[in-house]
């Protein structure tokens, strides 16, 4: 379980396909408070740690995975929004994130609006149902409010703001038209969507 606020923003260093990709990430975190086994939401994936050293650790990224996320982004050199899972006691500052995917967007605007970016990105139209203006929406990992929704011919686009603060904690600094986003939606609106479908 995650909060959807970025701790670091890691490098994927090398990649060996070992049957799983298994990738190595240089990252900022103290690793020796960071056991084998514990979960770190990448760019919006829940990956577990297999191997680590002092500034990195690795993890295995299965074909399935591989498949449900944003292209390019398990490649040499990429940047990934970093986040160790909460604990009890923990701030909740974002909300609720599970590190599971739900669909892939893609960039269609970035404009500078103030000293915020203003992203809008398109999606599937099977994700409509679940994203509301003033909800939340996790992009790479990131903790996001919708500020507004539209349907488009073949899908959906909506809004979000990335303040300054955001930006430069975030891989979103350097965001461009055009870049693939991993999406997740509320896990709220996920279960109220099946709810309501079970009764239909």
């Amino acid at each position: 379980m995650f909060t959807g606020i970025i701790t670091d923003v890691g490098r994927v260093e090398a990649v060996e396909q070992r049957g799983d990709l298994r990738l190595r990430i240089g990252c900022g975190y103290d690793m020796a408070g960071v056991d084998l086994g514990a979960s770190i939401a990448c760019s919006g994936v829940c990956l577990t740690v297999v191997d680590k050293g002092q500034d990195w650790f690795a993890v295995d990224v299965s074909a399935e995975t591989l498949v449900r996320t944003a292209s390019n982004m398990w490649d040499t050199g990429s940047a990934l929004n970093l986040e160790r899972s909460l604990r009890l006691g923990d701030e909740l500052g974002g909300h609720i994130v599970t590190g599971h995917v739900d669909g892939i967007g893609e960039v269609e605007a970035v404009a500078e609006i103030g000293g915020s970016l203003r992203l809008s990105i398109t999606a599937a139209a099977d994700l409509e149902a679940f994203i509301a203006p003033k909800g939340s929406i996790a992009l790479d990992g990131v903790s996001l409010t919708v500020n507004e929704v539209e349907p488009v011919s073949d899908g959906i686009r909506f809004a979000v703001n990335i303040i300054p603060h955001t930006a430069a904690q975030t891989n979103f600094a350097t965001i461009e038209p055009g870049r693939p986003v991993n999406i997740e939606i509320d896990v709220l609106a996920r279960y109220i969507g099946r709810m309501m479908e079970l009764r239909r």
